[in-house]
């Protein structure tokens, strides 16, 4: 297999000859803003196509140099001049594939290329030689990333479907299940070293029987590694008075699999909260009726004020003609006074 430095001395004769070639055999036509595109060159790679690829996939071990060709084409009228660069890859907030925009720390930091601006005429494609150098120290396992391309104010990008060679493991974890109201919230955690498309099954039994069973189905979602996204389902007619246990259960290829559950009340807090004050209305009439009913007044009547104490009738023995008789300690005979 050639050194990417003798591809890399080889290019612009390569793009010469694709250009000539192209420009004898296109027909000329009118001016059109025709959008250049980005794509893997037919036939490249570990796993070619006759029909063309959707994406590059590469595998090799930790120290190896994988190489490969992206093709730049340029239907339009005048030349553009393509800029490539390496990416990272990421999942949104929903779980879809989507792009790290901030500076490649894996799959984008190891893709090199032959070039990284290429000038490439009208109704011309070139073909650009790029390799993806494993470090040493690579975990097994799938590092996606992509390639982007950059001009005439767009962008475009190739995925790359990285493997590194060695023991791999397929995990996850269902986590944080919530209802709330018409759905169910929950978090899906990819707790491998592969890219995972999980499927969902969901069960819910209620008081009186079974609420809801949904058989599994697919997730939208393309789960990396290490990544944690979260999603709802809805529950259209979920019931509005009932006691449920709600199971989700989420499958993945390789034997990924877990199960979560949660504990639900449905409440009509609305209804609860209306018969609670009509409760305390009908409380407060029948004590009211009750008070009524026994000749009990609404108000006490104000406290009469206290009569005057009337004097105390002096003894008959204290009054006049009458005396006290007293002992003389010192003669020890009785004297009236």
């Amino acid at each position: 297999m050639p050194s990417m430095l003798s591809v890399a001395r080889a290019l612009p004769l390569a793009v010469a000859l694709l250009v000539t070639g192209a420009a004898v055999a296109t027909p000329v036509y009118a001016d059109e803003p025709a959008a250049w595109s980005l794509a893997p060159s037919a036939g490249g790679g570990t796993r070619p196509a006759k029909d063309g690829r959707p994406y590059f996939y590469v595998e090799g071990t930790p120290g190896s140099v994988l190489e490969d060709t992206v093709t730049v084409t340029n239907p339009g009228s005048k030349p553009r001049t393509i800029e490539l660069t390496g990416a990272d890859a990421d999942n949104t907030r929903g779980g879809a594939f989507s792009l790290d925009r901030g500076k490649p720390t894996d799959t984008g930091s190891w893709i090199t290329f032959a070039r990284r601006k290429v000038k490439v005429p009208p109704r011309t494609r070139a073909e650009v030689p790029f390799s993806v150098s494993v470090p040493e120290g690579a975990i097994p396992g799938d590092h996606p990333g992509a390639i982007v391309a950059r001009g005439g104010g767009r962008d475009a990008g190739v995925r790359v479907h990285l493997r590194v060679s060695g023991p791999t493991l397929s995990a996850l974890t269902v986590e944080h299940v919530k209802v709330e109201g018409e759905r169910i919230s929950y978090d899906v955690v990819n707790r491998g070293n592969t890219v995972l498309a999980p499927r969902l099954a969901v069960h819910a039994e209620g008081v009186f029987g079974e609420l809801l069973d949904r058989a599994p189905r697919p997730l939208p979602i393309e789960l990396l590694p290490g990544r944690r996204v979260t999603l709802t389902e809805p529950w259209k007619g979920a019931p509005s008075l009932d006691s449920a246990e709600v199971t989700l259960k989420v499958t993945a290829s390789g034997g990924a699999r877990d199960t979560a559950r949660t504990s639900v009340r449905f409440v009509p807090w609305g209804a609860v909260t209306g018969i609670g004050v009509g409760l305390v209305g009908l409380a407060g009439a029948g004590f009211w009726f009750v008070r009524r009913r026994r000749g009990v007044p609404d108000d006490p009547p104000p406290d009469e004020p206290d009569e005057p104490d009337e004097p105390d009738e002096p003894d008959e023995s204290e009054q006049g003609g009458g005396g006290r008789e007293l002992t003389s300690a010192g003669t020890g005979r009785g004297e009236r006074l």
